[in-house]
């Protein structure tokens, strides 16, 4: 018979595992880190998710950040609202993660 702290001990090892595998997993979008997404309808949070994923190049990456920030700087204006910039983007963390050439 096992002593039961064992048992605990590979319960939490296991939890630590999956959650620190959790914080290492692929990038996605989300509030905290896309520029505009309180004025995204879901789908059009979907599909950028998708594209930023896609990107293969950092290049490709950045020209197409600068056509949703300036979209969503327009939506912005639009609704009388302020978006405050990103210390980093979603194409520097894709690159910092070796996703971007």
């Amino acid at each position: 018979m096992r002593p039961l702290y064992s048992v605990r001990f590979v319960l939490a090892s296991t939890l630590f595992i999956v959650l620190t595998a959790a914080r290492a997993g692929p990038w996605h979008a989300a509030s905290p880190n896309t520029y505009g997404w309180r004025l995204m309808t879901p789908q059009e949070r979907e599909e950028h998710q998708r594209r930023m994923r896609g990107f293969t190049a950092y290049e490709e990456c950045k020209a197409y950040q600068a056509k949703h920030h300036a979209l969503m700087a327009e939506r912005a204006q639009q609704a009388g609202l302020r978006l405050a910039p990103r210390p980093d983007s979603g194409c520097e963390q894709l690159r910092a993660r070796g996703r971007l050439q």
